[in-house]
Protein backbone atom coordinates (compact mmCIF):
# COMPACT_ATOMS: atom_id res chain seq x y z
CA UNK A 1 0.00 0.00 0.00
CA UNK A 2 1.27 3.82 -0.94
CA UNK A 3 0.31 6.51 0.68
CA UNK A 4 1.72 9.57 0.16
CA UNK A 5 0.03 13.40 1.11
CA UNK A 6 1.10 16.26 0.35
CA UNK A 7 -0.20 19.72 2.39
CA UNK A 8 2.00 22.40 1.44
CA UNK A 9 1.35 25.23 -0.61
CA UNK A 10 3.41 28.34 -1.29
CA UNK A 11 3.72 30.14 2.00
CA UNK A 12 3.23 27.48 3.86
CA UNK A 13 5.94 26.84 6.95
CA UNK A 14 7.76 23.68 6.86
CA UNK A 15 6.69 20.95 9.68
CA UNK A 16 6.92 17.38 9.28
CA UNK A 17 7.88 14.05 7.83
CA UNK A 18 5.46 10.94 9.39
CA UNK A 19 7.19 7.73 8.71
CA UNK A 20 4.24 5.28 9.88
CA UNK A 21 4.70 1.39 10.18
CA UNK A 22 7.27 1.51 7.19
CA UNK A 23 7.95 -1.72 5.72
CA UNK A 24 9.60 -2.69 2.72
CA UNK A 25 11.36 -5.70 0.66
CA UNK A 26 12.48 -6.50 -2.92
CA UNK A 27 10.20 -8.33 -4.53
CA UNK A 28 11.13 -11.71 -4.80
CA UNK A 29 13.40 -11.23 -1.54
CA UNK A 30 11.78 -12.73 1.67
CA UNK A 31 14.31 -10.78 3.88
CA UNK A 32 12.45 -7.25 4.82
CA UNK A 33 14.61 -4.29 4.83
CA UNK A 34 12.16 -2.28 6.96
CA UNK A 35 9.79 -4.16 8.75
CA UNK A 36 6.53 -2.08 10.58
CA UNK A 37 9.00 1.15 11.69
CA UNK A 38 7.89 4.76 12.24
CA UNK A 39 9.60 8.10 13.14
CA UNK A 40 9.11 11.45 12.84
CA UNK A 41 11.48 13.98 11.25
CA UNK A 42 11.20 18.19 11.23
CA UNK A 43 11.75 19.72 7.79
CA UNK A 44 14.27 21.84 9.34
CA UNK A 45 16.54 19.14 10.95
CA UNK A 46 20.00 18.97 9.08
CA UNK A 47 20.22 15.00 9.05
CA UNK A 48 22.68 12.62 8.39
CA UNK A 49 21.95 8.77 7.38
CA UNK A 50 24.20 6.16 8.35
CA UNK A 51 24.63 2.20 8.13
CA UNK A 52 25.97 -0.47 6.63
CA UNK A 53 26.25 -0.62 2.70
CA UNK A 54 22.98 -2.88 1.69
CA UNK A 55 21.35 -2.09 4.71
CA UNK A 56 18.70 0.58 2.83
CA UNK A 57 20.11 3.63 3.32
CA UNK A 58 19.87 4.60 -0.38
CA UNK A 59 16.39 2.74 -0.48
CA UNK A 60 15.12 4.25 2.50
CA UNK A 61 15.62 7.69 0.71
CA UNK A 62 13.89 6.49 -2.84
CA UNK A 63 10.82 5.65 -0.85
CA UNK A 64 10.88 8.85 0.42
CA UNK A 65 11.45 10.44 -3.05
CA UNK A 66 8.78 7.90 -4.40
CA UNK A 67 10.21 5.76 -6.33
CA UNK A 68 9.20 2.28 -4.31
CA UNK A 69 5.58 1.19 -3.66
CA UNK A 70 5.75 0.01 0.47
CA UNK A 71 3.91 -1.02 2.88
CA UNK A 72 2.88 1.57 5.59
CA UNK A 73 1.96 5.43 5.30
CA UNK A 74 4.30 8.70 4.68
CA UNK A 75 2.90 12.04 5.33
CA UNK A 76 4.61 14.99 4.44
CA UNK A 77 3.67 18.42 3.74
CA UNK A 78 6.92 19.59 1.63
CA UNK A 79 8.31 18.79 -2.18
CA UNK A 80 11.37 16.10 -1.72
CA UNK A 81 13.87 16.66 -4.12
CA UNK A 82 17.11 14.01 -5.28
CA UNK A 83 21.06 14.61 -5.11
CA UNK A 84 22.12 13.47 -7.68
CA UNK A 85 19.49 14.09 -10.51
CA UNK A 86 20.04 13.52 -14.29
CA UNK A 87 20.10 17.08 -16.44
CA UNK A 88 18.32 16.51 -19.83
CA UNK A 89 20.06 18.73 -21.43
CA UNK A 90 23.75 19.23 -20.33
CA UNK A 91 24.78 21.51 -23.31
CA UNK A 92 22.44 24.12 -22.22
CA UNK A 93 25.05 27.58 -20.33
CA UNK A 94 24.48 26.87 -16.34
CA UNK A 95 22.56 29.93 -15.71
CA UNK A 96 19.94 28.71 -17.68
CA UNK A 97 20.14 25.39 -16.19
CA UNK A 98 19.85 26.69 -12.39
CA UNK A 99 16.84 29.39 -13.60
CA UNK A 100 15.11 26.06 -14.98
CA UNK A 101 15.38 24.14 -12.16
CA UNK A 102 14.77 26.76 -9.25
CA UNK A 103 11.74 28.88 -11.40
CA UNK A 104 11.55 32.27 -10.56
CA UNK A 105 15.00 33.08 -8.57
CA UNK A 106 16.54 36.14 -9.04
CA UNK A 107 20.32 36.72 -10.34
CA UNK A 108 21.66 38.47 -7.30
CA UNK A 109 20.26 34.75 -5.25
CA UNK A 110 22.37 32.76 -7.63
CA UNK A 111 25.47 35.48 -7.13
CA UNK A 112 24.94 34.93 -3.43
CA UNK A 113 25.00 31.11 -3.52
CA UNK A 114 27.51 30.87 -6.04
CA UNK A 115 30.04 33.21 -3.74
CA UNK A 116 29.26 30.58 -0.69
CA UNK A 117 30.95 27.87 -3.13
CA UNK A 118 33.48 29.49 -3.92
CA UNK A 119 32.37 29.33 -7.52
CA UNK A 120 33.83 32.04 -10.02
CA UNK A 121 30.67 33.52 -11.44
CA UNK A 122 32.17 33.11 -15.75
CA UNK A 123 30.81 29.26 -14.66
CA UNK A 124 27.12 30.59 -15.15
CA UNK A 125 28.03 31.38 -18.85
CA UNK A 126 29.73 28.32 -19.64
CA UNK A 127 28.01 24.92 -21.31
CA UNK A 128 27.44 22.63 -17.88
CA UNK A 129 28.83 19.84 -19.31
CA UNK A 130 32.42 22.10 -19.71
CA UNK A 131 32.56 21.86 -16.18
CA UNK A 132 34.84 19.90 -13.78
CA UNK A 133 33.18 17.40 -11.82
CA UNK A 134 33.65 19.40 -8.45
CA UNK A 135 32.06 22.37 -10.39
CA UNK A 136 29.11 20.12 -11.42
CA UNK A 137 28.38 19.23 -7.86
CA UNK A 138 28.36 22.24 -6.69
CA UNK A 139 26.08 23.72 -9.50
CA UNK A 140 23.43 20.95 -9.07
CA UNK A 141 23.15 21.46 -5.27
CA UNK A 142 22.98 25.49 -5.88
CA UNK A 143 19.87 24.82 -8.30
CA UNK A 144 18.17 22.81 -5.64
CA UNK A 145 19.07 24.93 -2.28
CA UNK A 146 17.40 27.78 -4.56
CA UNK A 147 13.81 26.26 -4.65
CA UNK A 148 11.59 26.85 -2.26
CA UNK A 149 9.88 24.73 0.15
CA UNK A 150 11.32 21.41 -0.53
CA UNK A 151 13.22 19.35 1.48
CA UNK A 152 16.80 17.50 0.09
CA UNK A 153 18.11 14.14 0.01
CA UNK A 154 21.86 14.40 -0.29
CA UNK A 155 23.01 11.29 -1.69
CA UNK A 156 26.86 10.80 -1.47
CA UNK A 157 27.89 14.64 -2.68
CA UNK A 158 31.76 14.27 -2.08
CA UNK A 159 32.72 11.00 -3.62
CA UNK A 160 35.83 11.50 -6.07
CA UNK A 161 36.22 15.01 -4.71
CA UNK A 162 39.16 16.67 -3.57
CA UNK A 163 39.86 18.13 0.07
CA UNK A 164 38.99 21.41 -0.91
CA UNK A 165 35.66 21.18 -2.30
CA UNK A 166 34.96 18.47 0.34
CA UNK A 167 35.83 21.97 2.76
CA UNK A 168 33.50 24.58 0.30
CA UNK A 169 30.66 21.84 0.40
CA UNK A 170 31.23 21.34 4.21
CA UNK A 171 30.80 24.87 4.84
CA UNK A 172 27.87 25.48 2.16
CA UNK A 173 25.93 22.77 3.63
CA UNK A 174 26.31 24.28 7.30
CA UNK A 175 24.20 27.39 6.40
CA UNK A 176 21.65 25.38 5.29
CA UNK A 177 18.82 23.39 6.65
CA UNK A 178 16.03 20.90 5.56
CA UNK A 179 18.21 17.56 4.07
CA UNK A 180 19.51 14.44 4.76
CA UNK A 181 22.61 13.81 3.88
CA UNK A 182 23.80 10.34 3.23
CA UNK A 183 27.93 10.45 3.97
CA UNK A 184 30.96 8.08 5.20
CA UNK A 185 32.77 11.17 5.74
CA UNK A 186 32.59 11.25 9.10
CA UNK A 187 34.23 14.59 9.43
CA UNK A 188 31.92 16.11 6.79
CA UNK A 189 28.83 14.71 9.15
CA UNK A 190 30.33 15.93 12.50
CA UNK A 191 30.51 19.75 10.73
CA UNK A 192 27.26 19.43 8.89
CA UNK A 193 24.73 17.75 10.44
CA UNK A 194 22.45 18.19 13.37
CA UNK A 195 20.74 14.47 14.04
CA UNK A 196 21.11 11.18 12.78
CA UNK A 197 19.57 8.74 11.42
CA UNK A 198 20.80 4.99 12.23
CA UNK A 199 19.58 1.91 10.01
CA UNK A 200 20.54 -0.66 12.07
CA UNK A 201 20.14 -4.63 11.21
CA UNK A 202 16.58 -4.42 13.03
CA UNK A 203 15.31 -1.03 13.63
CA UNK A 204 15.89 2.40 12.69
CA UNK A 205 17.05 4.80 15.38
CA UNK A 206 16.39 9.44 15.05
CA UNK A 207 18.63 10.85 17.50
CA UNK A 208 20.26 14.45 18.17
CA UNK A 209 23.39 15.02 17.51
CA UNK A 210 26.29 14.66 14.79
CA UNK A 211 28.00 11.57 14.08
CA UNK A 212 30.60 11.95 17.18
CA UNK A 213 27.89 12.51 19.59
CA UNK A 214 25.89 9.01 18.14
CA UNK A 215 28.97 7.04 18.07
CA UNK A 216 29.58 7.53 21.38
CA UNK A 217 26.09 6.79 22.33
CA UNK A 218 26.12 3.84 20.59
CA UNK A 219 28.95 2.12 21.59
CA UNK A 220 28.09 2.78 25.37
CA UNK A 221 24.57 1.10 24.30
CA UNK A 222 26.23 -1.96 22.26
CA UNK A 223 29.23 -1.97 25.70
CA UNK A 224 25.44 -2.43 27.54
CA UNK A 225 23.97 -4.77 25.15
CA UNK A 226 27.13 -7.25 25.31
CA UNK A 227 27.68 -7.42 29.05
CA UNK A 228 23.86 -8.19 29.22
CA UNK A 229 24.42 -10.93 25.63
CA UNK A 230 25.23 -13.64 28.47
CA UNK A 231 21.74 -12.83 30.09
CA UNK A 232 19.69 -12.51 27.54
CA UNK A 233 20.77 -15.15 25.73
CA UNK A 234 19.87 -17.50 29.24
CA UNK A 235 16.28 -15.66 28.87
CA UNK A 236 15.67 -16.15 25.43
CA UNK A 237 16.44 -20.14 26.30
CA UNK A 238 14.03 -20.14 29.32
CA UNK A 239 11.27 -18.19 27.19
CA UNK A 240 11.64 -21.17 24.30
CA UNK A 241 11.62 -23.95 27.17
CA UNK A 242 8.42 -22.00 28.52
CA UNK A 243 6.68 -21.93 25.09
CA UNK A 244 7.21 -25.83 24.13
CA UNK A 245 5.90 -26.34 28.19
CA UNK A 246 2.90 -23.91 27.41
CA UNK A 247 2.53 -25.87 24.09
CA UNK A 248 2.54 -29.33 25.66
CA UNK A 249 0.79 -28.53 27.97
CA UNK A 250 -2.50 -27.40 25.54
CA UNK A 251 -2.01 -30.04 23.99
CA UNK A 252 -2.63 -32.32 26.70
CA UNK A 253 -5.32 -30.26 27.72
CA UNK A 254 -6.62 -31.06 24.29
CA UNK A 255 -6.42 -34.61 24.41
CA UNK A 256 -8.70 -34.63 27.54
CA UNK A 257 -11.66 -33.84 25.49
CA UNK A 258 -11.08 -37.81 23.73
CA UNK A 259 -11.18 -40.31 26.22
CA UNK A 260 -12.92 -43.33 27.79
CA UNK A 261 -15.22 -43.63 30.15
CA UNK A 262 -18.44 -41.87 31.92
CA UNK A 263 -17.37 -37.81 32.25
CA UNK A 264 -19.85 -34.77 31.06
CA UNK A 265 -17.99 -34.23 27.84
CA UNK A 266 -19.60 -30.93 27.22
CA UNK A 267 -18.01 -29.35 30.67
CA UNK A 268 -14.67 -30.79 29.95
CA UNK A 269 -14.68 -29.51 26.08
CA UNK A 270 -15.63 -25.94 27.54
CA UNK A 271 -12.85 -25.81 29.82
CA UNK A 272 -10.30 -27.37 27.00
CA UNK A 273 -11.17 -24.42 25.15
CA UNK A 274 -11.04 -21.91 27.51
CA UNK A 275 -6.81 -23.60 28.89
CA UNK A 276 -6.12 -23.87 25.29
CA UNK A 277 -7.10 -19.85 24.94
CA UNK A 278 -5.09 -19.10 27.98
CA UNK A 279 -1.99 -21.06 26.52
CA UNK A 280 -2.47 -19.46 23.38
CA UNK A 281 -2.40 -15.89 25.00
CA UNK A 282 0.68 -17.06 27.06
CA UNK A 283 2.43 -18.43 23.85
CA UNK A 284 1.66 -15.48 22.09
CA UNK A 285 3.32 -13.07 24.82
CA UNK A 286 6.38 -15.43 25.46
CA UNK A 287 7.28 -15.41 21.43
CA UNK A 288 7.01 -11.71 21.50
CA UNK A 289 9.32 -11.65 24.60
CA UNK A 290 11.83 -13.87 22.54
CA UNK A 291 11.80 -11.32 19.55
CA UNK A 292 12.19 -8.28 21.35
CA UNK A 293 15.19 -9.90 23.43
CA UNK A 294 16.61 -11.53 19.53
CA UNK A 295 16.68 -7.63 18.75
CA UNK A 296 18.68 -6.16 21.01
CA UNK A 297 21.38 -8.66 20.07
CA UNK A 298 20.41 -8.38 16.45
CA UNK A 299 21.01 -4.80 16.56
CA UNK A 300 24.70 -4.31 18.19
CA UNK A 301 27.31 -3.48 15.58
CA UNK A 302 29.60 -6.44 15.87
CA UNK A 303 32.96 -5.39 13.85
CA UNK A 304 34.99 -8.54 13.35
CA UNK A 305 38.87 -7.56 13.06
CA UNK A 306 39.96 -7.80 9.37
CA UNK A 307 43.85 -9.24 8.87
CA UNK A 308 46.28 -8.39 6.02
CA UNK A 309 49.58 -10.31 5.86
CA UNK A 310 52.25 -8.14 4.15
CA UNK A 311 55.19 -10.10 2.69
CA UNK A 312 58.61 -9.86 5.21
CA UNK A 313 60.49 -8.35 2.89
CA UNK A 314 64.29 -7.90 4.25
CA UNK A 315 64.68 -4.34 2.53
CA UNK A 316 64.18 -1.34 4.36
CA UNK A 317 63.88 1.47 1.01
CA UNK A 318 61.57 0.05 -1.18
CA UNK A 319 61.05 3.34 -3.61
CA UNK A 320 62.79 6.69 -4.09
CA UNK A 321 61.83 9.55 -6.20
CA UNK A 322 64.84 11.92 -7.53
CA UNK A 323 63.62 15.25 -9.13
CA UNK A 324 60.67 13.11 -10.69
CA UNK A 325 59.10 15.10 -13.67
CA UNK A 326 56.13 12.83 -15.32
CA UNK A 327 54.32 14.40 -18.42
CA UNK A 328 51.51 13.42 -21.26
CA UNK A 329 53.44 14.11 -24.35
CA UNK A 330 54.04 17.78 -23.63
CA UNK A 331 52.09 18.50 -20.86
CA UNK A 332 53.66 18.04 -17.25
CA UNK A 333 51.67 16.86 -14.35
CA UNK A 334 54.64 15.89 -11.82
CA UNK A 335 56.90 18.09 -11.68
CA UNK A 336 60.28 17.97 -9.96
CA UNK A 337 59.65 15.68 -7.46
CA UNK A 338 61.30 14.23 -4.84
CA UNK A 339 60.59 10.97 -2.02
CA UNK A 340 61.45 8.03 -0.18
CA UNK A 341 59.37 5.67 0.70
CA UNK A 342 60.69 2.65 3.39
CA UNK A 343 59.20 -0.42 5.02
CA UNK A 344 56.05 0.13 7.20
CA UNK A 345 55.53 3.40 5.58
CA UNK A 346 51.49 4.90 5.42
CA UNK A 347 52.26 7.29 2.70
CA UNK A 348 49.21 9.55 1.58
CA UNK A 349 49.89 11.28 -2.07
CA UNK A 350 47.29 14.69 -1.55
CA UNK A 351 46.03 17.70 -3.75
CA UNK A 352 43.76 18.87 -5.55
CA UNK A 353 41.78 17.07 -8.25
CA UNK A 354 43.96 16.93 -11.48
CA UNK A 355 47.27 17.85 -9.26
CA UNK A 356 48.86 14.06 -10.02
CA UNK A 357 48.02 11.97 -7.53
CA UNK A 358 46.83 8.76 -9.58
CA UNK A 359 49.76 9.99 -11.97
CA UNK A 360 52.39 9.05 -9.57
CA UNK A 361 50.48 5.66 -8.65
CA UNK A 362 50.44 4.36 -12.10
CA UNK A 363 54.35 5.64 -12.21
CA UNK A 364 54.96 3.51 -9.20
CA UNK A 365 52.78 0.45 -10.47
CA UNK A 366 54.36 0.59 -13.75
CA UNK A 367 51.66 1.48 -15.79
CA UNK A 368 53.24 4.02 -18.05
CA UNK A 369 51.38 3.91 -21.77
CA UNK A 370 51.46 7.14 -22.45
CA UNK A 371 52.99 8.41 -19.40
CA UNK A 372 56.82 9.54 -19.84
CA UNK A 373 59.28 10.65 -17.76
CA UNK A 374 60.59 13.95 -18.43
CA UNK A 375 63.70 14.11 -16.16
CA UNK A 376 64.69 12.81 -12.92
CA UNK A 377 64.52 9.04 -11.25
CA UNK A 378 61.75 6.94 -10.10
CA UNK A 379 63.48 3.83 -8.58
CA UNK A 380 61.21 1.11 -7.47
CA UNK A 381 62.72 -2.42 -5.89
CA UNK A 382 63.06 -5.23 -7.83
CA UNK A 383 60.78 -8.12 -7.63
CA UNK A 384 58.75 -6.55 -5.15
CA UNK A 385 55.19 -8.02 -4.78
CA UNK A 386 52.24 -4.67 -5.37
CA UNK A 387 48.60 -4.82 -4.46
CA UNK A 388 46.46 -2.43 -6.60
CA UNK A 389 43.39 -1.25 -5.47
CA UNK A 390 42.17 1.11 -8.25
CA UNK A 391 38.98 4.44 -7.81
CA UNK A 392 37.01 2.59 -10.73
CA UNK A 393 35.07 -0.86 -10.35
CA UNK A 394 33.15 -0.73 -13.80
CA UNK A 395 35.59 -3.84 -14.25
CA UNK A 396 34.27 -6.32 -12.06
CA UNK A 397 32.28 -8.97 -12.93
CA UNK A 398 31.17 -12.63 -12.81
CA UNK A 399 30.85 -14.19 -9.43
CA UNK A 400 32.81 -13.76 -6.35
CA UNK A 401 34.20 -17.74 -6.66
CA UNK A 402 35.49 -16.33 -10.44
CA UNK A 403 36.90 -12.94 -9.32
CA UNK A 404 38.74 -15.33 -6.55
CA UNK A 405 40.26 -17.66 -9.19
CA UNK A 406 41.06 -14.89 -11.58
CA UNK A 407 42.84 -13.06 -8.68
CA UNK A 408 44.97 -15.88 -7.68
CA UNK A 409 43.36 -15.71 -4.11
CA UNK A 410 42.55 -17.74 -1.20
CA UNK A 411 38.67 -18.18 -1.92
CA UNK A 412 37.88 -18.72 1.26
CA UNK A 413 40.02 -16.81 3.24
CA UNK A 414 38.75 -13.84 0.59
CA UNK A 415 34.69 -14.29 1.43
CA UNK A 416 35.66 -14.55 5.10
CA UNK A 417 37.02 -10.89 4.92
CA UNK A 418 34.01 -10.13 2.50
CA UNK A 419 31.56 -11.36 5.32
CA UNK A 420 33.15 -9.34 8.18
CA UNK A 421 32.40 -6.35 6.19
CA UNK A 422 28.88 -7.14 6.25
CA UNK A 423 28.51 -9.12 3.23
CA UNK A 424 24.63 -10.71 3.31
CA UNK A 425 24.32 -14.16 2.33
CA UNK A 426 22.04 -12.94 -0.34
CA UNK A 427 25.21 -10.44 -1.87
CA UNK A 428 27.46 -13.73 -1.45
CA UNK A 429 25.42 -15.11 -4.64
CA UNK A 430 25.14 -12.06 -6.81
CA UNK A 431 27.58 -11.50 -10.04
CA UNK A 432 29.73 -9.05 -8.97
CA UNK A 433 28.25 -6.32 -11.43
CA UNK A 434 24.92 -5.95 -9.65
CA UNK A 435 26.37 -5.47 -6.45
CA UNK A 436 26.09 -1.22 -5.18
CA UNK A 437 29.13 0.46 -5.75
CA UNK A 438 30.17 -0.05 -1.66
CA UNK A 439 30.20 -3.33 -2.08
CA UNK A 440 32.13 -3.66 -5.19
CA UNK A 441 34.73 -1.49 -3.38
CA UNK A 442 34.56 -3.95 -0.92
CA UNK A 443 35.53 -6.56 -3.17
CA UNK A 444 38.43 -4.94 -4.12
CA UNK A 445 39.47 -4.12 -0.81
CA UNK A 446 39.15 -8.16 0.71
CA UNK A 447 41.04 -8.96 -2.58
CA UNK A 448 43.70 -6.79 -1.78
CA UNK A 449 44.02 -7.89 1.72
CA UNK A 450 43.57 -11.45 0.75
CA UNK A 451 46.80 -11.17 -1.00
CA UNK A 452 50.55 -11.46 0.46
CA UNK A 453 52.56 -8.49 -0.53
CA UNK A 454 55.60 -6.27 -0.25
CA UNK A 455 53.18 -2.52 -1.02
CA UNK A 456 49.68 -2.27 -1.05
CA UNK A 457 48.87 0.46 -3.61
CA UNK A 458 45.57 2.13 -2.64
CA UNK A 459 43.88 4.66 -5.12
CA UNK A 460 40.46 6.49 -3.38
CA UNK A 461 39.38 3.20 -1.51
CA UNK A 462 37.12 4.47 0.73
CA UNK A 463 34.83 5.93 -1.82
CA UNK A 464 30.61 4.69 -1.50
CA UNK A 465 32.42 2.12 2.00
CA UNK A 466 30.07 2.47 4.70
CA UNK A 467 31.77 4.20 8.34
CA UNK A 468 31.77 0.54 10.03
CA UNK A 469 33.79 -0.90 7.34
CA UNK A 470 36.22 2.37 7.48
CA UNK A 471 37.13 1.66 10.96
CA UNK A 472 37.85 -2.28 10.61
CA UNK A 473 40.11 -1.02 8.08
CA UNK A 474 41.82 1.79 10.06
CA UNK A 475 41.77 -1.03 12.47
CA UNK A 476 43.44 -3.69 10.60
CA UNK A 477 46.04 -1.38 9.46
CA UNK A 478 47.61 0.04 12.67
CA UNK A 479 47.52 -3.69 14.10
CA UNK A 480 49.41 -5.57 11.34
CA UNK A 481 51.35 -2.06 9.70
CA UNK A 482 51.82 -2.98 5.79
CA UNK A 483 53.61 -1.02 3.38
CA UNK A 484 50.41 1.89 2.09
CA UNK A 485 50.80 4.55 -0.91
CA UNK A 486 47.33 5.81 -1.17
CA UNK A 487 45.21 8.51 -1.85
CA UNK A 488 42.13 9.31 -0.02
CA UNK A 489 39.50 12.18 0.70
CA UNK A 490 38.51 11.10 3.65
CA UNK A 491 40.49 13.25 6.14
CA UNK A 492 39.47 11.10 9.36
CA UNK A 493 41.13 8.01 7.64
CA UNK A 494 44.26 9.94 6.74
CA UNK A 495 44.80 11.65 9.95
CA UNK A 496 44.23 8.20 11.66
CA UNK A 497 46.61 6.25 9.06
CA UNK A 498 49.31 8.30 7.11
CA UNK A 499 52.36 8.66 9.18
CA UNK A 500 53.65 10.67 5.55
CA UNK A 501 51.71 12.79 3.51
CA UNK A 502 53.21 13.82 -0.06
CA UNK A 503 51.17 17.17 -1.27
CA UNK A 504 51.36 17.26 -5.34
Amino acid sequence: MLIFENKLRKGDYMSEINVSHLSFSYPGRYEKIFDDTSFILNTNWKLGIIGRNGKGKTTFLKILNGELDFEGSISKNVEIDYFPFEVKDPTQNTMELIQSIAVGVEDWEIYKEMNLLEIDVDVLYRPFNTLSGGEQVKILLISLFLKNNNFLLIDEPTNHLDAYSREAIANYLKRKKGFILVSHDRELLDKVVDHIISINNTTIDVQAGNYSSWKQNKDYKDNFELSQNEKLEKDINRLKVAAYDTNRWSEAIERTKIGMGPCDRGHVGHMAAKMMKRSKVIEKRINKEIEEKSNLLNDIDRQDALEIKPLDTKRSKLIVADKLTLAYGDKVIIDNLSFEINKGDKVCFAGKNGSGKSTILKAILGEYNDLQIKSGSLSVGNELKISYVSQFTNHLKGTLKEFAESSKINESIFKAMLAKMGFSKEEFDKHIENLSEGQKKKVLIAMSITENADIYVWDEPLNFIDIQTREQIEAMILKFSPTLIFVEHDNTFVQKIASKIISL
